[in-house]
């Protein structure tokens, strides 16, 4: 089937009958600093509906997907997705956790929310599962590998919203309980970074390596601005938000010293996702990253609860099982346009 005729215009799906489709709500960011990850969200979710539907649908209903921009400000994002509430059958994406929480109040007891991207751990309303790792999750591993290297004096930067706060408080506790220490931290507002000025002010910390939980275009107006900077070879970068998207938004990195700490990536993909999508889109597919993902794999857990009769807008998590069973994230190094594991470095 045509990928034309699986995205239903917003409009549409608001004014047409439904009929036999399970209708699904893609909230990604076409605006904002998450932006640059929308055309490999919107492709992997095309590639997991294509999917279901060639396996016979959600209980024989095809399913179609409605994007809805979730890079607005959040009561702006929270605008957008809430006429779509009552006309979809469920609702996946990713975005930032500022927007995710004033979509979850939204959706609520209304329709099954599952929010794709890392998260900032804690309670969540009925009805609103969660994919992405906890900050413990995502940087345990990454923290200790790094500290083993030596690396004990830190500096903590990120965006001032609820993810990067969070980041930064549970990242200190792992941070001195692997024997190293915080020299410095500092939040700053989305979509207003000086790149030049944030690389100074790591200089002056006095920091081996900087925590960066800026996201999306944010994050690489400070890499773009740091590779060039006198500290480049000097002090390491690690990101709990950096995938392969943002490093082709920086045309790579070749430094040495710039890591992610993501749960997937292009060179470390076991059940082959990623030769998947470059066989479904081409060559002039969309670079593929974490955040493309996780919306493929909520698209597939949407469409297994649902088939199993646990999805639903009233349980906790959406109805989707718990987690528990996924490894550890990984610490990667950029090398050019590649994010290479550690242990293959």
């Amino acid at each position: 089937m045509p990928a034309s005729r699986l995205v239903v215009d917003y409009l549409d799906t608001l004014v047409n009958d439904r009929g036999e489709d399970f209708r699904l709500a893609l909230a990604v960011p076409r605006s904002g600093t998450l932006g640059l990850a929308r055309p490999a969200g919107l492709a992997a979710a095309i590639m997991a509906a294509e999917e279901i539907n060639d396996a016979g649908g959600v209980r024989d209903r095809r399913l179609t997907l409605t994007p809805v921009d979730a890079g607005l400000p959040p009561a702006g994002s929270a605008r957008e997705l809430e006429p779509l509430v009552a006309a979809v059958d469920a609702v996946v994406g990713f975005h930032t956790s500022d927007v995710h929480r004033a979509l979850e109040r939204v959706t609520s007891g209304r329709v099954p929310y599952i929010f794709a991207a890392p998260h900032e751990g804690g309670a969540r309303l009925p009805g609103v599962g969660l994919l992405g790792p906890s900050p413990a999750a995502q940087l345990g591993e990454p923290v200790r590998a790094l500290v083993e290297r030596g690396l004990r004096s830190w500096a903590l930067l990120g965006s001032d919203y609820i993810w990067p706060r969070r980041v930064h408080a549970v990242a200190e506790r792992l941070i001195r309980h692997n024997g190293a220490q915080v020299r410095s931290a500092r939040l700053v507002p989305l979509g207003r970074v000086d790149g030049d000025e944030l690389a100074s002010w790591v200089r002056r910390s006095g920091a081996q390596v900087v925590l960066v939980s800026l996201v999306g275009r944010d994050l690489a107006v400070f890499n773009r601005a740091f590779a060039g900077s006198r500290v480049a070879g000097s002090v390491v970068r690690v990101s709990g938000a950096l995938e392969e998207v943002g490093l082709l938004e920086v045309d790579g990195d070749d430094t040495g010293g710039l890591f992610s700490a993501m749960p997937w990536y292009v060179e470390d993909d076991p059940d082959g996702f990623g030769e998947r999508y470059a066989t479904r889109w081409g060559a002039m597919s969309p670079q593929v990253g974490a955040y493309a993902r996780g919306c493929y794999d909520a698209v597939h857990a949407v469409a297994a609860a649902s088939r199993s009769g646990r999805l639903s807008a009233h349980a906790p998590g959406a109805g989707l099982p718990s987690g528990g069973s996924a490894p550890p994230n990984r610490l990667a190094c950029a090398d050019g346009m590649r994010l290479v594991p550690v242990d293959r470095a």
